[in-house]
C-alpha cells in the first residue's frame, strides 16, 4: 500500500482503497470465508488486491468451513478465469536459486493458468472408505484461456507451450484437441509445443529459458507455478494477476500467509509490490506507472537489498527497509 500510494503521488492519481474481510480472519469475525459485504465491495471496485487467506488455525481439511472456499468463490464471483504468473530472473538474483546460474540465463516466462474450472471446482464426495473429485472442462473454457495465452505469446517471443496429461486423462485429450485447433486457426504465427505435465515439470528445471508462454489447466498450473518460483529463488518474489473478460482483475503474490514468520518483519514484500504493478497495468491502464514500479524493484535488487529468503547467506534487510528502498528508487 505504501508503494501504491507513492506511485499515486508521483503520477498525480488518487486511489480509493477499501479493506474487506476474507479467509481465516473472516471466519473468525463472521463465521464465513467470504461475506456478502466483501463480494459487494469487490464487484464495485476497479481492481482487487488480495492478501493470503489461510493459516494453521483454520487448516483442518475436514472442517465444513475453510479459508480457501472464500478464495475460490471470489474468483468465481469476479469471473476471473485467466491467472497470469510471470517468472523473470534478475541477473543479480541468479545465485539465490537452487539451479545452476547457467540454466537461468535468459529466463523470462509467463504461465497462464485456467482458474475457474477443472478438479478444484468439480463435484466432490467422500465416505469413510472412498472419496472422489470430479474434473470437468467445457470446450469454451479451454478456448478462452488458450486465446488469452495466444494473444500474450504473440506480444512476446511468439512461443506457446500447452501442458496437459493427454496420454491418460479425457479432459486433457479435449484440452489438446481444442488448443491445437485454436492455435492453428487463430495464431498460425506462433511456435506451438504440447507437453505432458510430468515432462513439463522436468523441462522447467532442465531448460527453463526455452519457455515463453505456458498455458495449462487449473491444478497443473497451480503446481507448475510453485515449481517455477524456485527459478527466481523464492516464492516471495513472484506476482500474479487473475483476469476475465472485464478490466477488473484480482491481484496477489503467489505465496501464502507464512504464519511462521508473522510479526517478525522478515517477509519479502517484492511479490506483493510486483502485483501492484500488474494491477496498474491490467486494470487501471497505467502501464507507465507499472513499469516504473518494476524498474524500481529491479534497481533495488541490483543495489544489493535482500530479505532473508533471498539473502543466500549474505546480510538481509527487514520488510520495512526493503519497502523503503523500493520507494527511494521510485523517487
Amino acid at each position: 500500500m505504501q508503494v501504491l500510494q507513492r506511485m499515486a503521488d508521483i503520477g498525480g492519481h488518487k486511489f480509493t482503497i477499501r479493506e474487506q474481510l476474507i479467509g481465516g480472519a473472516s471466519i473468525d469475525a463472521t463465521g464465513e470465508p467470504l461475506p456478502a459485504d466483501t463480494v459487494k465491495s469487490c464487484l464495485a471496485s476497479d481492481a482487487v488486491m488480495l492478501g493470503a487467506v489461510g493459516g494453521p488455525k483454520w487448516s483442518d481439511p475436514n472442517a465444513a468451513v475453510r479459508p480457501e472456499q472464500g478464495l475460490l468463490r471470489l474468483r468465481a464471483e469476479l469471473e476471473v478465469f485467466a491467472n497470469l504468473r510471470p517468472v523473470k530472473i534478475f541477473d543479480d538474483m541468479a545465485d539465490a536459486s537452487p539451479l545452476k546460474r547457467e540454466l537461468l540465463v535468459g529466463v523470462d516466462l509467463l504461465v497462464v493458468r485456467e482458474l475457474t474450472g477443472g478438479i478444484y471446482f468439480g463435484e466432490k464426495s467422500r465416505s469413510a472408505t472412498s472419496a472422489s473429485d470430479l474434473c470437468i472442462y467445457e470446450a469454451f473454457e479451454i478456448e478462452r484461456i488458450v486465446r488469452v495465452a495466444g494473444r500474450l505469446a504473440s506480444a512476446r517471443r511468439g512461443k506457446l507451450c500447452s501442458v496437459d496429461k493427454a496420454n491418460v486423462l479425457e479432459t486433457s485429450r479435449l484440452w489438446r484437441d481444442i488448443a491445437s485447433r485454436v492455435t492453428r486457426e487463430e495464431f498460425p504465427e506462433l511456435q506451438v509445443e504440447h507437453l505432458l505435465v510430468d515432462a513439463a515439470a522436468m523441462h522447467l528445471l532442465s531448460r527453463p529459458a526455452d519457455f515463453d508462454v505456458i498455458v495449462t489447466e487449473n491444478m497443473f498450473g497451480d503446481i507448475l507455478t510453485d515449481e517455477a518460483s524456485m527459478l527466481a529463488g523464492s516464492l516471495g518474489m513472484l506476482p500474479s494477476a487473475s483476469l476475465g473478460e472485464q478490466s477488473r482483475g484480482l491481484y496477489e503474490p503467489i505465496h501464502g500467509s507464512a504464519p511462521d514468520i508473522a510479526g517478525r518483519g522478515i517477509a519479502n514484500p517484492c511479490g506483493m509490490i510486483a502485483s501492484t504493478a500488474l494491477l496498474l497495468r491490467h486494470s487501471l491502464n497505467l502501464s507507465e506507472e507499472a513499469a516504473q514500479i518494476e524498474q524500481a524493484l529491479e534497481r533495488t535488487i541490483r543495489d544489493g537489498y535482500r530479505t532473508a529468503d533471498i539473502a543466500a547467506g549474505g546480510s538481509a534487510v527487514d520488510t520495512t527497509e526493503m519497502t523503503a528502498a523500493v520507494i527511494r528508487h521510485l523517487d
